[in-house]
């Protein structure tokens, strides 16, 4: 039976060019649970959309982390930790509260080639220069 999963990426960044980055990695990551049969929340890539929260005031940002693992904790979800750009202090709240909440930790990478595979799904997607 397909799982919910609750998606732990890094998204803080100290410049735009890691922020985007950051933000590519987190869809490359859904993008593969997804593929895995799964049904994945990240709550980073929604509500740090431009107009909902601004993940650099951290009233907002704390706001945002806490509404996303609220919603997690009610569907039981398992906790996808993808790991190829290191774990953040963001990451590491996630994984400490589903340790309390004694939900399961599945540690994962997408590869070092993640970049440029999931460059070949952007460049081909219908909605490629709307986000």
């Amino acid at each position: 039976m397909p799982q919910f999963v609750d998606i732990e990426t890094p998204y803080s960044a100290r410049t735009e060019g890691e922020l985007r980055r950051n933000i590519r990695y987190a869809r490359a990551c859904v993008r593969d649970s997804i593929l895995k049969g799964e049904f994945p929340f990240a709550s980073h890539l929604f509500y740090t959309q431009s107009g909902i929260l601004d993940d650099n005031i951290q009233e907002e940002r704390d706001r945002g982390i806490m509404a996303g693992k609220e919603i997690i904790s009610h569907l039981k979800a398992t906790t996808a930790v993808y790991t190829d750009l290191g774990t953040s202090k963001g990451m590491q709240l996630g994984i400490n509260l589903a340790k309390e909440q004694g939900r399961n930790i599945d540690y994962r990478t997408l590869g070092k080639d993640w970049d440029a595979e999931f460059s070949k799904h952007e460049r081909s997607h219908s909605h490629n220069n709307v986000w």
